[in-house]
């Protein structure tokens, strides 16, 4: 099996993590001062999460002498399932709009994730590293889902 092939895919995985990196950032700092603290942990738990992965990630590129990716999207065949919602950030005000806003950035991270786990050869060592990861993400997006029902 060649891990090579897969290298591109990985540094898509990095760069979609750092956008939701950046996505939360962003959210945290649309968060009113002194409310939402709640947000705020669930939020920069995110952050650590999506760090944590692309430290994972990272390792795997290199171990298949890649050289992993350390910007955002921009190229990469997973890249277009997250262009939608990439901007989605632009405007929010409020906690409800947040937390749809953030509910979309999670699919669209569930959906990367989905992709990448169906791509054709995919070696035993990478599908249980990305599934993994994946199963994390779930939670997270379910975390949020239930916020936003709730609000």
């Amino acid at each position: 099996m060649n891990y090579q092939d897969h290298s591109a895919l990985l540094n898509d995985l990095i760069r979609i993590n750092n956008d939701r990196i950046a996505g939360y950032e962003k959210a945290i700092a649309a968060l009113k001062s002194g409310q939402d603290q709640d947000l705020r942990a669930l939020f920069s738990k995110m952050i650590t999460t999506s760090h944590d992965h692309n430290t994972d990630l990272s390792k795997m590129v290199s171990f298949i002498g890649g050289e992993p990716a350390t910007g955002t999207t921009g190229s990469g065949k997973l890249y277009r399932l997250w262009l939608d919602v990439k901007s989605v950030f632009i405007d929010i005000s409020d906690r409800g709009s947040i937390l749809i806003h953030c509910e979309q950035i999670e699919d669209a991270v569930q959906s990367a994730y989905k992709t990448a786990l169906n791509e054709p050869g995919l070696p035993d060592e990478l599908f249980s590293l990305l599934s993994a990861q994946k199963t994390a993400l779930s939670e997270s997006h379910n975390q949020i889902k239930a916020l936003r029902d709730n609000r």
